[in-house]
């Protein structure tokens, strides 16, 4: 069980190119907080991340750095400069006209692609909302991610047939060869973290059981059987981890993909409960009831209204 591609895929955490930036001179701009992650990729030159509360950090050709959705943030030409606001308008603009949007002064020595990257909605398993703060991978960390960075910024440059769907797998391609480069280092930092759990080897050994069989009838002890550890192991490194216990976690899970197919599908209730591990489908009520505030029934007619 990939168990990372496997939560990508069902809180649809999917990325879209926000903007690309190209700048020089004293330049400077101040990004509204967006309900998405957002990655900076630095594709030439260099540039500094100013978050409120934090050092401005130094970010160079070949670095990336992913930003927690609701972060507000801004990206300048030097530590000390002056933020100007973002145009949307114009950075929509450029967008829809394929160019990028030019900060500062000619000539034009850093570019920067802005990447934008959300979830489900209906999904609560929280994979990229939960960030504490930026993660920072280096290009030296990971010559692999600056390499897909040039292989879309020359998609950019050179649109042709097929670009779309090329950028489309390319800025995914990029999300996951970001968290695994991430994960290499094995930093500590982002405790509580969905992505920072996938550090510990026992957590991540038991997540991976779980979303290879979410019907199966996982308590904690057979949780902790499976993974070889004591059941208050597995209880103190979950908690840890995820700020949740094991059984939390499981009926999140079963929630969540039960809430995706109640939305995309016409499968009854009884088939949707029996998948997710329910017992029965009173049981499976109760639950759902208890995390979504509504009845299975009424929570698919609404989202269908």
């Amino acid at each position: 069980m990939d168990v990372l591609a496997e939560v990508l895929r069902v809180t649809g955490a999917r990325g879209a190119l926000g903007v690309v930036l190209e700048a020089g001179g004293t330049w400077g701009l101040w990004l509204d907080s967006a309900p998405g992650a957002a990655l900076h990729v630095i594709s030439r030159g260099t540039a500094w991340l100013h978050v409120t509360g934090e050092k401005p950090l130094r970010v160079q050709a070949g670095d990336a750095v992913l930003v927690p959705p609701g972060t507000a943030h801004g990206i300048g030409g030097a530590a000390g400069v002056t933020m100007g606001s973002c145009d949307r308008e114009e950075a929509a603009r450029a967008f829809g006209d394929g160019r990028a949007l030019r900060l500062g002064s000619p000539p034009a020595q850093t570019e920067v692609i802005v990447l934008r990257y959300e979830q489900d909605p209906e999904v609560r398993t929280p994979v990229l909302t939960s960030l504490a703060r930026p993660m920072h991978v280096t290009a030296r960390q990971n010559a692999q991610l600056g390499r897909t960075a040039e292989l879309l910024a020359a998609e950019l440059a050179q649109p042709q047939i097929g670009t779309t769907a090329a950028i489309n797998s390319i800025v995914d391609l990029l999300l996951v060869q970001f968290v695994r480069a991430w994960l290499a280092r094995h930093p500590q930092e982002q405790p509580g973290s969905w992505l920072g759990a996938m550090r510990d080897p026992v957590v991540r050994d038991a997540l991976a059981r779980v979303h290879a069989r979410p019907q199966h009838p996982w308590t904690t002890q057979t949780l902790a059987a499976a993974t070889s550890v004591s059941r208050a192991t597995l209880s103190r490194r979950f908690r840890s981890a995820l700020g949740q216990t094991p059984g939390a976690y499981v009926t999140q899970w079963r929630i969540d993909l039960a809430s995706v197919r109640l939305r995309d599908t016409d499968e009854p209730v009884e088939s949707i409960s029996d998948a997710v591990g329910y017992a029965s489908p009173h049981a499976f009520s109760r639950a759902f009831r208890r995390a979504r505030g509504t009845a299975p029934g009424e929570y698919r007619s609404r989202l269908r209204e």
